[in-house]
């Protein structure tokens, strides 16, 4: 199922660490071809820059899917894909300064196009790079592909678990997302 494909980016916008402080500067831009994410990444005081949709209304409903596919230029580096959803908990996780975010690691090729392919049941709950197993009060945290509410790209130096990104790097940077599918 075609999610988002060329010029169907429109409205994904640069979110950056500068807004923690840090000094990181990125850009989205939007052509025929895809989502463009050129940065500069600087790791002190944050060490992060990213490209997020705006928030799907109504929610994307993949339940009848079971992965992402991402067709990107990439750079060598590592990102990472954040799904945000509508939560069954009166939009509790939403209240949480910084909200659950379902996510995953990916790489990419340091030359030339590659396909990218993200099962639902790898995406991990996070919330600002922490990994969670529970809301507050012991509520369940469940991924639901009925929901999606919103998708981000990024470059971090954590990775999803937390820990520091293998494949990061500081300096200039270039993505090329050419369409983000959902698929069987």
């Amino acid at each position: 199922m075609q999610v988002i494909r060329g010029d169907g980016f429109s409205g994904w916008h640069a979110l950056n660490d500068t807004v923690m402080g840090g000094r990181s500067s990125g850009l989205c831009t939007v052509s025929s071809r895809g989502l463009r994410l050129e940065a500069e990444v600087v790791e002190q005081g944050g060490g992060f820059v990213s490209c997020r949709s705006p928030i799907f209304s109504p929610p994307l409903d993949l339940s009848a899917q079971a992965a992402f596919e991402l067709e990107l230029q990439g750079d060598g580096r590592h990102y990472k894909l954040a799904v945000a959803c509508a939560d069954g908990v009166a939009g509790l996780t939403e209240m949480i300064p910084g909200g659950v975010r379902w996510v995953a690691n990916f790489a990419t090729e340091a030359e030339g196009p590659c396909r990218v392919r993200i099962p639902f049941a790898q995406l991990r709950a996070s919330i600002r790079a922490r990994p969670i197993e529970a809301l507050p009060l012991g509520l369940p945290l469940r991924f639901d592909p009925a929901r999606i509410t919103r998708l981000q790209i990024l470059h971090s130096k954590f990775g999803d678990d937390g820990s520091a990104n293998p494949g990061f790097r500081a300096g200039p940077l270039s993505l090329e997302v050419m369409a983000i599918d959902a698929v069987a």
